[in-house]
Parts: C-alpha cells; sequence; structure tokens
C-alpha cells in the first residue's frame, strides 16, 4: 500500500537527485569540453617537443625562454604538397627579419602518417632557405595535433591549418584556427600581436 509517506519521501529524493546529478553530470560534460577545445588566446600552450626532418629535436619551453613563439600548424601531405601552405610559408620567410627583430621563433609543424612523412616534408621545404629563427617540424603520427585537438580527421585531410602567437609566459595572445584551407593568419597579423 502507497502511503502520503511514501509519496513525500519520494518526491523528496527524486527532487534532490534532480538537483545533484545534474550538478556533477555538467562539470563532467565541461571537463570533456575543455580537453576538446581548441588552443585559444589566454590559454597557456601545451608544452611539446618534436623533430626536424633530420632528426633535430626542438622544444616549445626551451623557444619561449628566447622570446615569443609563432606557432604555424600546416597542413602536412594529404596526398599532395598543399599550394596554400607553401604561400603562406613564403609569406612568413619573406617577414623573416621583422619576426626576428620582435625576437620571435617561428616553429612550422608538418603533420602526417609517420610513413614517409620526413620524405614528404623535405619536399616540402627543399625550394625554401630558413632563416635561423625558424624551425621545420615534422608530427609523425599526429601527436602534436591530437594533443592540440587540431586534427582534421576527414579524406585527404590532416590537420586544420592553425597560427598561434605564443608569449614568453606560455599563454596563447594569437590564434586563428581555419577550418577550411584558406582564412589564415598572414604575417601582417602575427606581428602586431607581436606588437611589431
Amino acid at each position: 500500500m502507497i502511503t502520503i509517506k511514501t509519496v513525500r519521501r519520494f518526491f523528496l529524493f527524486s527532487l534532490a537527485l534532480s538537483l545533484f546529478v545534474p550538478s556533477a553530470l555538467n562539470t563532467e560534460v565541461q571537463a570533456a569540453a575543455k580537453d576538446s577545445a581548441k588552443p585559444a588566446v589566454g590559454d597557456v600552450a601545451k608544452d611539446f617537443e618534436l623533430a626536424t626532418p633530420a632528426g633535430k629535436q626542438a622544444k616549445l619551453s626551451d623557444q619561449l625562454k628566447k622570446g615569443p613563439v609563432v606557432l604555424l600548424v600546416l597542413r602536412g601531405y594529404p596526398e599532395y604538397q598543399c599550394p596554400v601552405c607553401t604561400r603562406q610559408v613564403g609569406q612568413f620567410i619573406a617577414n623573416a627579419a621583422k619576426l626576428k627583430k620582435a625576437n620571435a621563433s617561428v616553429l612550422l609543424v608538418y603533420p602526417g602518417a609517420a610513413q614517409d612523412l620526413a620524405k614528404r616534408a623535405d619536399e616540402f621545404i627543399r625550394d625554401q632557405s630558413l632563416p635561423d629563427n625558424f624551425h621545420f617540424l615534422i608530427d609523425p603520427d599526429y601527436k602534436f595535433t591530437n594533443a592540440y585537438n587540431l586534427r582534421w580527421d576527414a579524406k585527404r585531410e590532416t590537420a586544420y591549418p592553425s597560427t598561434f602567437v605564443i608569449g614568453k609566459d606560455g599563454k596563447i595572445k594569437f590564434a586563428k584556427i581555419s577550418m577550411t584551407h584558406r582564412g589564415r593568419a598572414n604575417a601582417k597579423e602575427v606581428l602586431k600581436a607581436l606588437g611589431e
């Protein structure tokens, strides 16, 4: 037999449960969203270490000791060398003196499947002469790209083309993530973010 006392207890229990569960669930959802969020202005950039195609290591935290870092995430090799990436890199190289004057290091990240990535990266950069403050790095099997939540997981895609300016304090001062092949940051925007 169901009494008013039983109904009242069930109602109070249900009310208490409805107040507790959504907030616990909301906290979990917010934590999951933060883990999958793309880097944004004000965030502390996750440290990483990648190598050049020749095997020389470069670590973000080491570069930040020298000054701000411009981080360019390219598309890598999505079954062809991306002409928009080539133009973007060329534009930044053309502004190397201004970037150096701002005491900035430039890290170019070329992501892709590990097999043949160093060979494809060499093909991409072979006609370029990189200034001293530029470092061309490969991201085998998208470890960095996934850690930064920039993986463009679609046919003939690799990573969302992205540009970040990271201050010496490790915080992101400028972020532009393109969800298409175009709409990328240019050197003028980056120099402005650097205060040049």
